[in-house]
């Protein structure tokens, strides 16, 4: 379980749905263009199976009714001493055709000289409704020499038909012979093959999705890897890349470890340059103070005060170097609770006559990204200000800002606070918020240089203790959770 109680599961889908909805995503570009080419391939494929389904279907249904048209046309007979039509159809037995609405129909009729049936003779299953003869079929049944023509029309019910028209001179006159079938069955097998193929077809996208989805995973996983890994190295979990990658990979992965270590020796040939500067500047300041402390005068007071003045410049800006190589170094990690707990023990001893309490909080997890030596002197420069300030109660909360990897320290005091239009003024080097109040002043601007080397600012604001609020805004990390 995480911290928060979420199931490593929950996590993990979570961490992959903000990789597959990232608009800058590999992953999301892989599986969208397969998934559009896909899903269009499976689209057209199931419109034409549809297609080729309902042709296939409805030709054979055709030849039925055809066949039945034929016979009609085969066993009727036509002569006018027959009655006043002329048409005989006594011959033609089809049990269906007899039953009202039966849904097969069938008649016989002679065709005037305006396209119009003359007294055609029905099936028992029209009972008093009549075939529609659309000009157009009959004109194209005219040119077809006695052999069926089909169009699509309406029974006595509404039902649809698929009717056969065949059209024959007799003699000087003309018939037609007319043959319908209702098509709702076919349709209906149509639109099941229609909702079977697409029900098929989604299964098969869903499972060609999965795989895809898989196949990108998998042969992206190394690029995952590597992020992974520049993350941990970036956040001080590990000094190198570990891992070994796929061919393609691997030059990308040496070069990252061959620029990290010039890195850190860029960075350590800082250190140790900064060092030897220290050592050869301090010793001669040395000499000179206790020269001038042995003599009295004006001018060996202007000496010491001057050397004192210059002591203090140095060691200022040498921590400022110091603090930008270290802030140039990746892999530095500090757990920010053991030194908030050490610097509460220590300061609440020093004011332990003036009675201060220092309330601290902290995620265990939570690290600075940085040296520690560099994140004592920042809370420790705000937190003796604080104690220094505050009639008893001292304040410092540490909040890490998921979206940007950086923490928050904040401090405040019950103190009198500060008027906000002098915030401005107390970062400025040896300003001193009480000139009867011991101190350099240049606590705060050492602390907000070291901040700001280490791309971090320094605000401030009222607190809610009634005294003044330091906001130190620092990079950080917690670690991550194992799934």
């Amino acid at each position: 379980m995480s911290e928060d109680g979420t199931a490593p599961l929950v996590v993990a889908v979570r961490k992959l749905w903000r990789r597959l909805t990232r608009k800058d995503s590999l992953v999301t570009r892989l599986i969208g263009l397969a998934s559009l080419w896909f899903f269009f391939a499976l689209v057209v494929t199931g419109i034409a199976l549809t297609a080729y389904f309902h042709q296939v279907t409805m030709h054979r249904f055709e030849v039925g009714v055809g066949q039945f048209a034929d016979n009609l046309f085969s066993v009727t007979n036509i002569d006018d001493t027959l009655g006043p039509s002329g048409i005989d159809t006594a011959r033609f037995v089809d049990a269906r055709s007899g039953i009202i609405h039966s849904g097969l129909y069938w008649q016989v009729g002679e065709v005037d000289a305006k396209g119009a049936l003359v007294g055609p003779v029905t099936s028992r299953s029209l009972w008093n409704e009549q075939l529609p003869l659309p000009p157009t079929v009959l004109k194209k049944a005219r040119g077809s020499n006695s052999t069926s023509v089909f169009y699509d029309g309406l029974g006595p019910v509404g039902e649809p038909l698929r009717v056969a028209v065949i059209y024959s001179m007799v003699g000087k006159k003309a018939y037609v012979f007319m043959a319908g079938e209702d098509s709702s069955p076919v349709n209906k097998d149509v639109r099941t093959f229609a909702l079977l193929t697409a029900a098929a077809l989604i299964l098969l996208a869903l499972g060609s999705l999965a795989a895809i989805f898989l196949q990108v995973r998998v042969g992206l996983r190394p690029l995952f890897d590597l992020t992974d890994e520049i993350a941990s190295v970036q956040g001080g979990r590990q000094q190198r890349l570990l891992k070994s990658y796929p061919a393609e990979i691997t030059p990308v992965a040496t070069q990252l470890n061959a620029f990290l270590d010039y890195s850190q020796e860029v960075v350590e040939r800082q250190r140790m340059h900064v060092g030897n500067l220290a050592h050869a500047l301090k010793t001669p300041l040395s000499v000179l103070m206790a020269t001038a402390g042995e003599a009295e005068g004006t001018l060996p007071e202007t000496m010491r005060k001057q050397a004192e003045t210059m002591r203090a410049q140095v060691d200022h800006h040498l921590r400022r170097a110091r603090a930008a190589a270290r802030s140039q170094s990746m892999g530095e990690r500090t757990p920010v609770e053991p030194v908030l707990d050490e610097l509460a023990v220590m300061l609440e001893q020093v004011f332990h006559d003036k009675g201060v309490i220092i309330d601290w909080r902290a995620p265990d997890d939570l690290a600075f990204r940085g040296e520690k030596q560099d994140l004592q002197e920042i809370a420790g420069n705000l937190l003796e200000n604080a104690c220094i300030w505050c009639k008893r109660k001292v304040r410092i909360t540490a909040v890490f800002h998921d979206a940007d990897q950086t923490m928050t320290l904040g401090i405040e005091d019950d103190g009198p606070g500060l008027d906000e239009a002098r915030f401005h003024e107390v970062l400025k080097r040896g300003a001193r918020l009480d000139e009867s109040m011991p101190g350099s002043g240049l606590g705060l601007s050492i602390v907000d240089e070291l901040v700001r080397a280490y791309g971090g600012q320094l605000q401030f604001e009222r607190a809610a203790l009634g005294g003044l609020m330091v906001l130190a805004r620092l990079p950080a990390n917690r670690e991550a959770s194992v799934l």
